[in-house]
């Protein structure tokens, strides 16, 4: 029975009792909202550690570009609610059901989630993501394509996608061979997890800030008057230079870099797999038993997918990597990863094929063709 109240109130609550999805208001789902000179998009499914959804993404990518042409808005700030993530990924279980039965979703999601993260790399206005806890796939693709990427000592970064038979996607293609060395390349192919200021270090965060400082820092951007991208970079600046935690901490990957470079630039996933075997050392063996665990099919597509975007936009990136969101969702490995990894949790995959050398160069290449007019368009 609903309460009486005024009409109008009335009516919209039953328009959103007509909202409600099937767990949770999807209007709650991402908090939307003007503070000072911000606009502030804040993440609000903790539970799922701020998955990003179809409904989430329907909200966030018209507001961002309604702040970008908004003479009052300065600057727009990304976060996530609970305190344990930013955004763990997207809605993998969602988009592996519709993909089962070749429901509409499984082109959708990639589709949309794609001109967001477009919509991220080309933002006219000053974009801070406060990236404070888990930050993995679709949470680094809200972030890392922005100007300002703030990291604190509870963030935990990872492109895992190789173990789950997809590859480093919303534009990894693009800021990961970008990375100094071949760290990018590393961290696509074994899904090795950075920690707090290494993720600066890597170069995927520019700031790093104590996480209990965040609210402060955030009033301190939304108190800025029509402030420019400089105003911003000094406010963050100011935050960064006063933060002393790990501050004499090396870089995790620091005494491995030189292995890391020469074992990671072969051209082809066949001799990375080698030059670890002749490597031998207790690195090089570590890396290997992680990458045997990966699906081949993912190995090799997500290597020529980081060789190719080297030197693409990130437009050609993300159009690119549609075509393989597609070609894995026809496949076999993105359903037996997510059962292996998400549903089952055996953690033994059955990857079809079995093994680097059955994947073929025109399998692979099959992955890349253009989708004609399915294509994505940006």
């Amino acid at each position: 029975q609903l309460p009486r109240l005024k009409p109008f109130n009335r009516l919209q609550i039953i328009l959103q009792h007509l909202n409600m999805s099937k767990h949770t208001d999807s209007a709650a789902e991402v908090l939307l909202e003007k503070r000072g000179c911000a606009g502030v998009i804040t993440m609000n499914r903790p539970k799922a550690l701020n998955a990003l959804n179809l409904s989430m993404i329907r909200q966030i990518y018209p507001q961002l570009k309604t702040w970008e042409r908004d003479p009052e808005t300065f600057l727009i700030i990304i976060k996530g609610t609970g305190g344990k993530a930013f955004c763990a990924g997207g809605d993998i279980r969602a988009i592996t059901d519709a993909g089962k039965v070749g429901d509409r979703l499984a082109q959708d999601f990639f589709r949309e989630e794609y001109i967001l993260n477009n919509a991220v790399g080309t933002c006219q206005k000053p974009y801070v993501a406060l990236i404070d806890g888990i930050t993995m796939g679709g949470g680094v693709g809200l972030s890392v394509h922005g100007h300002f990427r703030v990291a604190t000592e509870k963030t935990l970064f990872a492109m895992p996608e190789t173990a789950i038979g997809l590859f480093p996607d919303v534009g990894g293609g693009y800021f990961l061979p970008r990375l100094s060395r071949k760290i990018g390349y590393y961290l696509a192919l074994t899904g090795f997890r950075l920690k707090g200021r290494d993720l600066q270090k890597a170069g995927i965060a520019t700031h790093f800030v104590e996480s209990e400082k965040l609210p402060a820092l955030e009033e301190d951007l939304m108190a800025l008057k029509s402030p420019s991208k400089e105003n911003v970079a000094d406010v963050l600046n100011s935050y960064h230079m006063k933060c002393k935690i790990d501050q004499e901490k090396q870089f995790v990957l620091d005494e491995h870099m030189d292995k890391i470079n020469s074992l990671f630039s072969a051209n082809s996933m066949e001799k990375i797999i080698q030059n670890l075997k002749q490597d031998g050392s207790p690195f090089a063996l570590k890396q290997l038993e992680t990458i045997n665990k990966m699906s081949p099919t993912s190995l090799k597509m997500t290597l020529r997918q980081l060789r190719e975007g080297a030197s693409m936009t990130l437009q050609d990136v993300l159009t690119m990597e549609y075509r393989l969101s597609q070609a894995c969702m026809s496949g076999h490995d993105f359903y037996e990863g997510v059962r292996a990894v998400l549903i089952d949790k055996d953690q033994v995959p059955k990857w079809k094929p079995a093994t680097l050398e059955e994947v073929t160069d025109e399998f692979v290449d099959s992955c890349f063709k253009s989708l004609g007019n399915s294509d994505l368009k940006l």
